[in-house]
């Protein structure tokens, strides 16, 4: 059995009466989000199989049914919150019809048993709408104005449908009498989640006792109706949310039996009954068995009842025996399915498993766990190789089993403690079973995977998101202590916040450690760190590699971190690092690192150079060593494959995931099997064609490489086409009349919606839908844990209440005030009015007391006159004068403190405070005033001014009270300026600052404070780093620059990449006397104006860096050799951008390396030797990556102006081994890219008369031998080229059987086919040519470049007799027979792995099918005779051949595998096709050594055929 695809689905909606049904065949389905699942029930081996989904609804999928009538078993229904019903055929997965009949939120849905085109739907507001999809007809109904929660046809007449509501009632109403209502069925008091109809029709399957249900007998439900044939003989169940389930007459119209749900012991923990908690009562009625019903239980357990016992009801457990067999939480739908002559019961539920149940046994078959939020993260573990630990946003982590065969979907899941979405992990790369975790809180932990335990979590909490772990070894301070005392590896994270922490796995209580102290303090780094966004330990544990914000990697050594190097090539946040396994067939590979960020392209680079040499000083890297282009969003992950060599996979937002072949440069395969943005990716550490990708689609899918059709990412319509696939997926938006299932994440924390390229990676995590979504219920509702124990009744309900109507509309928060519009009034008049109204009367209440009746007033003279004339008052006369308060204005004081009270609440009732302390005033309790007018939030500008009345201290205790007031109401640039009028001027600059109103806080601080006062820098800091995640790159600049800190807004500056702001960027690094950085972006700048063909730009920033004199001589080389280039017309150097050449480019009647000495000298003033070697020590130390036929000719032609550039200064200086070796750089680049025009171009231009010169200064040095062989082998090429061309069949005739060149090696005959010149194979021209000159005459003109041509025939390849080299053809042969024995070893390896595997699929499936094991056996009989015949070689043997091959490459002279060769048996079989089509071209001598070399070293599978056809 080979492997194949698998996956992860997203979690079954919740809360819906039927969101999953089972069709005939065994076919099972789903909603899920907005699609439907399709599973296949007990065919094959495996007990289920994933069939697909149905893609299509735009919104959260609520109801799913599938048709049951013979000939249209392939159909099935879908109801959706977008307010559309779909049908669909199952086989192909499309919709056949839909309609859009509902105005409302469809809440139910069903296929009726009996009429085969009906499918009949009800929406929250009671709408029933029928819908015969073959005549597409329908019909309306309205039975109750109330919220419906199912429906269910009867399986027996095809007119009755049942249907529950919000409210508990159920009514039976029947179709064809316009919808009329046969039975309302009352007895129930809250939601209806269920309702199933008796499989069998007639009620003698019951025996009822009367005195069961003596209230219900005397009371009927309902109206009474008529018993006819079509109301006879059916019992209808309900399962509603009161907790009972109640068995109803349709003759009768009335209940006849009531069950409770019991309260189970094992739920652990005492819960009181009167409390209506958590549940769904859904129910099941079992084909063929009346007397029994299946329903669920409050935490997640099935019962089944037996309905023939009288009194109390006896009901039984499923899967009572086997303890963590049921669901932990509460169930929501309950459908059956025939699979091999057994009922099998399948249950969805909140635990998001699907479980299936065998209703003999009642005990669970198998379970089918399932995902509700994004996949983050994916790990495999490097000690149990087939565990696969998932994040999942739903704040739950799942460890897969992917190596299990009894169960394809073997999967633990651990929640504790985490009560967030997992965002990253990382298991211990030696601890069985130790799993580091990180959420979007910014919490770290770990768990031990073999126990229950609860997770340790780190005492110290990242501030945002957490990105990525690590584990490596540790650094100081942990790496202080002693070997007893300290792990060998600790735990480094990094969030979002941009630091990394080092957590010591031994103490997580204990504090984690920031490492960008032991950066700063080892590499005495005084300017800004950069945000880090990622990190990845070396496999050997002694580099660390650091993604950051502005795109740079940050290379250290451990312990303490020493800065080697720095690689400057994203520009953009750098998303995932990955270091290449240290077990391929070469070692050097290991030094390889991956990289990919915000933008598309991967990057590999090769740091093998920088860490074997430990430079004192970073290195700054700005070549890659390849490049991955082909994705068209964001890269998200990478994984290197552990099977093969240079193998790398990548996840991207295109929605598509992509193998490459990194050493050549391409892609291999392209997957597009996920409907979401890939998040995450992972090679299988076993087999070596699968891989495990990861989505916000919610799923995680295996896939095969072998069976995609794609391979390279979609562009143009294909990437559109992915995107709108995509955009398929449920919105987070609210519609007006649509129930809101989940919560909605505003926090980005993820990212762009749709490719975010320029967003920081805080924003760098998807956004997760909340349409169909549990994930945001999950999070809100954490005391509904998965694991069967309620924590406590009260949190349930508590958390339950919100939603508990399950299909109630979400209220949307309003302003109750409503403002009705007024017309405006004319304008003359609404001033008319202005003046006339009076001033508001600050004594009111007296005022009205002194308008009252004549006699009240006479009476109040009376009072008065009395008071005034009495001695002391007496308890009548007091009650009078309290009663008349106004009077307190003629008598005492007191009386008139009474009055002002009393006008005080009179204002405060009225809403008039700011009378009120008017009053106050005047009684002169400024202090009272301040404090009521401070508790209530009304201090006005005008109180606060005259606080200081009050004394000193009030008044600063007034201002500060208003300050707080002025906060609450967002006035916080007031509320500052208030706090420096008392000189709180810190305070005030921190409340700015606390409220990101960052200039008027530097404002403040810059005019009150000291020039050196710490507050005003780090004023400048924050807001600079605020400015530059926005992308404001000059703001943030110019702060800065305020803080003093030159280095980093140069920095700044330069993130976006573009000509300006990289020359911006160089001047002011420049200014900075930061010479370093300058020059970097100086360069970066002239590279960006080069690749727009402006050499004239380019020199002009150049010139400014004095450092960079040796890169403006190889601009202005690479300006001459391109103009050069260009005249000469080939069509790869055509460009569509116009150039921009300095006047000196303009050709002159002069030798190439003439024009370049003249424009050095005289434009450069490159004149003394000491100028040229100081240019060549500055470009000495600069490598670029070897070329490959993918590297772009831009880049290519770039690096070769380089080399030569070194050449030319090499020969000014006499250094002829530099000279030498500058130039053999140069061709082999050229060589190794495929490209054979431009090195013959070169060795045309720098070596015009060829290499005898050189030969003269330097002899026979391995070196100048290399050089010359390369030489030779472009002229052998360009001999033959020009050679008298003739028909092939006429070539093969006179040569006997000597076939063309081509079919001696298919690398070859490419090789020859694309690199050769149109001038040499143009047949036009040769034709010409024939018609004008004899044959000699043409031979003359291909051979005229060196001036070699005689008309004698004498042997013309006499001078490249160095490319018959022996010692070179050995070297050659050992190292194709080392490449040879190691791709044998890895195909072995593969295959012992594929033998593995399938022995103990064979071991397992013995013990239940005996059957297998043969038909294993017998799998591929081809197969095995080819072996036979092959005659394999032993493990042994090949060990025994690698040893001798790499002892026998030992024995050669380091100076012979220092410097490339050309390939000398493919020059011999050149040489030898030559003398087959032209005789007299090769001497007898030289012929037998080609021929001796080719029957030597020529039986390698490449020169096989070439081998029989000369040496045999």
């Amino acid at each position: 059995m080979g492997p194949e695809p698998r996956m992860l689905t997203p979690s079954p909606n919740w809360y819906c009466s039927r969101s999953s049904d089972a069709g005939p065949g065994g076919l099972f389905g789903f909603a899920a989000r907005n699609s439907v699942y399709l599973l296949q029930i007990g065919l094959g081996q495996s007990p289920f199989h994933v069939l697909g989904e149905l893609v299509g609804h735009t919104e959260r999928v609520s109801g799913f049914t599938f048709s049951h009538h013979v000939g249209q078993t392939n159909f099935c229904a879908s109801s959706s919150d977008d307010g559309t019903v779909k049908i669909w055929d199952v086989d192909t997965r499309t919709v056949v019809t839909e309609h859009t009949l509902h105005q409302n939120t469809i809440s139910a849905l069903h296929w009726s048993p009996k009429v085969k085109d009906l499918i009949v739907s009800g929406d929250e507001k009671g709408i029933v709408i029928c819908y015969w999809n073959n005549r597409n007809d329908s019909q309306h109904f309205f039975p109750e104005p109330r919220t419906i929660f199912c429906i269910t046809c009867s399986p027996h007449h095809e007119d009755l449908v049942a249907i529950g509501y919000k409210d508990g009632m159920v009514v039976v109403i029947d179709i064809s009498k316009k919808g009329d209502i046969l039975h309302r069925l009352r007895g129930h008091d809250d939601e209806i989640h269920s309702i199933a109809w008796c499989p069998l029709l007639g009620e003698e399957c019951l025996t009822i006792r009367p005195e069961e249900n003596s209230d219900e007998h005397e009371i009927p439900n309902g109206k009474v109706v008529q018993q006819t044939p079509v109301t006879k003989g059916c019992y209808l169940a309900t399962g509603s949310k009161d907790q009972t389930i109640r068995i109803w007459s349709c003759s009768r119209g009335r209940g006849v039996m009531t069950l409770k749900l019991p309260f189970l012991k094992r739920r652990g923990g005492g819960v009181d009954p009167t409390v209506k908690e958590r549940i769904w009562l859904t129910l099941f009625w079992p084909t063929g068995q009346p007397t029994q019903l299946v329903s669920s239980c409050f935490g997640g357990e099935l019962l089944l009842w037996d309905l023939t016992h009288s009194g109390k009801r006896k009901c039984t457990l499923f899967s009572s025996s086997s303890e963590g067999q049921n669901h932990s939480r509460i169930v929501f739908n309950l459908c059956s399915v025939q699979s091999e002559d057994k009922e099998l019961l399948l249950s969805i539920s909140m635990d998001r498993d699907v479980k299936c149940w065998d209703m003999t046994t009642l005990e669970c078959c198998w379970t089918l766990p399932s995902l509700g939020g994004f996949v983050y993260s994916l790990a495999f573990s490097p000690v149990d190789m087939g565990c696969l630990a998932i994040g999942v946003g739903d704040g739950m982590i799942r460890v897969w089993n992917t190596l299990s065969i009894k169960n394809n979907h073997d999967v633990k899941t651990f929640w504790q403690g985490i009560k967030s979405k997992v965002t990253s992990l990382s298991w211990h790369p030696t601890k069985e079973g130790c799993l580091a975790f990180g959420t979007d809180d910014g919490k770290v932990g770990m768990y031990d995977t073999y126990s229950n335990k609860p997770p340790q979590i780190s005492s110290t909490y990242h501030k945002k998101t957490v990105y990525s772990l690590a584990w490596g070894p540790p650094v100081p301070p942990i790496s202080l202590g002693g070997d007893g005392d300290r792990p060998a590896v600790t735990l480094y994270s990094c969030a979002g916040e941009g630091i990394i922490l080092q957590h010591n796995p031994w103490k997580l209580s204990g504090e984690a450690y920031d490492i960008n102290k032991v950066i700063r303090d080892t590499n005495a780094i005084k300017y800004k760190l950069p945000a880090h966004t990622e990190i990845s330990w070396k496999a050997d544990g002694k580099i660390m590699a650091l993604g950051n914000e502005d795109g740079s990697i940050e290379i250290f050594q451990a312990p303490n971190l020493k800065l080697i190097c720095t690689i400057q090539q994203h520009h953009k946040l750098v998303n995932a690092i990955r270091w290449h396994h240290e077990h391929g067939t070469n070692p050097e590979l290991s030094y390889l690192i991956a990289s990919g960020s915000n933008n598309a392209v991967i990057y590999v680079h090769n740091l093998k150079n920088v860490i074997e040499s430990t430079p004192e000083s970073p290195v700054t890297i700005t070549e890659p060593f390849r490049t991955l282009s082909g994705h068209t969003a964001k890269i998200t992950s990478l994984a290197w494959s552990p099977h093969h060599d240079g193998r790398l996979v990548s996840a991207c937002y295109d929605g598509t995931a992509q193998v490459w072949d990194v050493l050549r440069e391409e892609p291999l395969c392209n997957y597009r099997g996920h409907r979401g943005r890939l998040l995450c990716v992972q090679w299988s550490p076993l087999d070596p064609d699968s891989i495990f990708s990861g989505a916000d689609d919610f799923c995680v899918h295996k896939w095969l490489i072998s069976m995609q059709d794609h391979t390279r990412p979609p562009q143009g319509k294909k990437s559109i086409e992915l995107e709108k696939k995509r955009l398929s997926q449920p919105k987070p938006k609210i519609k007006k009349k649509k129930k809101l299932t989940g919560k909605v994440a505003t926090k980005q924390e993820v990212i762009d919606v749709v490719d975010g390229e320029d967003c920081t990676k805080d924003s760098s995590l998807p956004i997760e839908n909340g349409v169909s979504d549990q994930e945001g219920e999950e999070e809100v509702q954490e005391p509904e844990i998965p694991n069967g124990i309620s924590s406590n009744v009260s949190k349930e309900q508590s958390s339950y209440s919100p939603i508990s109507s399950g299909f109630e509309k979400p209220k949307i928060a309003i302003n109750p005030k409503v403002i009705v519009p007024k017309k405006d009034l004319p304008k003359e008049k609404s001033e008319a009015l202005a003046k006339k109204k009076k001033a508001r009367s600050i004594l009111p209440v007296s005022t009205a007391l002194d308008h009252r009746s004549k006699e009240e007033l006479h009476q109040d003279c009376l009072v008065l006159a009395t008071v005034k004339h009495s001695k002391e008052l007496n308890e009548d006369l007091a009650a009078s004068l309290n009663e008349r308060i106004h009077l307190g204005l003629f008598t005492d004081r007191t009386a008139l403190y009474r009055m002002i009270e009393v006008e005080g609440k009179s204002h405060l009732e009225n809403g008039h405070p700011d009378l009120f302390h008017q009053l106050m005033l005047w009684k002169g309790d400024l202090k009272g005033v301040l404090q009521a007018a401070a508790e209530r939030g009304e201090l006005t500008d005008q109180l606060v001014a005259m606080a200081p009345v009050a004394g000193y201290q009030m008044w600063l205790w007034t201002v500060e009270a208003f300050a707080k007031q002025l906060c609450f109401q967002d006035q916080y640039v007031k509320a500052a300026s208030h706090l420096l009028s008392i000189h709180k001027v810190y305070e005030a600059v921190e409340l700015l600052k606390s409220n990101h109103f960052y200039r008027e806080a530097i404002a403040i601080a810059k005019a009150r404070l000291r020039p050196e006062d710490p507050v005003l820098k780090d004023l400048y800091s924050s807001w600079g780093t605020i400015l530059e995640r926005d992308g404001h790159y000059a703001m943030a600049a110019k702060c800065y620059l305020g803080a003093t800190s030159a280095y980093d807004a140069a920095k700044v500056l330069a993130k976006k990449g573009d000509v300006a702001s990289l020359r911006t960027a160089a001047e002011l690094a420049l200014i900075a006397e930061e010479k370093e950085l300058s020059s970097s972006f100086s360069f970066r700048c002239a590279q960006e104006l080069l690749s727009i063909r402006n050499w004239v730009g380019a020199q002009e920033v150049l010139q400014q860096q004095e450092c960079l004199l040796g890169q403006r001589l190889v601009f202005c080389l690479h300006e001459l050799l391109s103009k050069h280039l260009e005249e000469r017309q080939p069509p790869e150097w055509k460009s569509s951008s116009f150039p921009s050449y300095h006047s000196w480019a303009i050709r002159i009647e002069s030798s190439f390396m003439e024009r370049v000495n003249t424009v050095w000298k005289n434009t450069f003033g490159l004149e003394t030797i000491e100028q040229s070697q100081a240019a060549f020590q500055q470009l000495r130390g600069i490598e670029y990556p070897p070329a490959t036929g993918h590297t772009l000719s831009k880049q290519l032609l770039f690096h070769i102006s380089h080399d030569l550039t070194l050449a030319v200064l090499s020969q000014q200086t006499a250094s002829w081994h530099e000279v030498v070796k500058a130039l053999l750089a140069a061709v082999t680049r050229s060589y190794d890219s495929g490209n054979f025009t431009l090195m013959q171009e070169i060795c045309t231009l720098f070596l015009p008369k060829g290499c005898d010169h050189l030969r003269e200064k330097l002899g026979e040095e391995p070196a100048f031998k290399s050089l010359e062989a390369f030489f030779s082998y472009g002229q052998l090429y360009d001999l033959w080229w020009n050679l008298p061309r003739t028909p092939l069949i006429q070539i093969q005739h006179v040569a006997g059987s000597v076939p063309f060149i081509g079919t001696a090696s298919s690398s070859e005959q490419n090789e020859l086919s694309d690199t050769s010149s149109p001038e040499a194979t143009d047949p036009e021209a040769l034709a010409h040519l024939s018609d004008i000159l004899p044959q000699v005459a043409i031979r003359s003109i291909a051979l005229e470049p060196n001036q070699r041509s005689t008309e004698k025939k004498q042997p013309t390849l006499s001078a490249y007799d160095v490319l018959i080299s022996q010692m070179h053809a050995d070297l050659q042969s050992s190292q194709k027979a080392i490449t040879e024995v190691q791709e044998t070893l890895a195909e072995m390896i593969r295959q012992h792995q594929r033998n593995q595997l399938c022995k103990t699929t064979v071991n397992s499936a013995e013990e239940g099918d005996p059957s297998v094991k043969p038909q294993l056996h017998s799998e591929n009989p081809d197969k095995q005779s080819k072996e036979q015949v092959g005659e394999p070689v032993s493990l042994a043997e090949l060990t025994k051949q690698l040893s001798e091959a790499n002892k026998k490459i030992a024995g050669f002279p380091e100076s012979i595998k220092t410097f490339p060769f050309p390939d000398v048996l493919e020059c011999c079989l050149v040489m030898l096709h030559i003398g087959s089509q032209c005789s007299g071209y090769l001497s007898l001598e030289m012929q037998q050594q080609a021929l001796e070399l080719l029957q030597k070293y020529g039986k390698s599978k490449i020169y096989k055929r070439s081998h029989q056809i000369f040496c045999t």
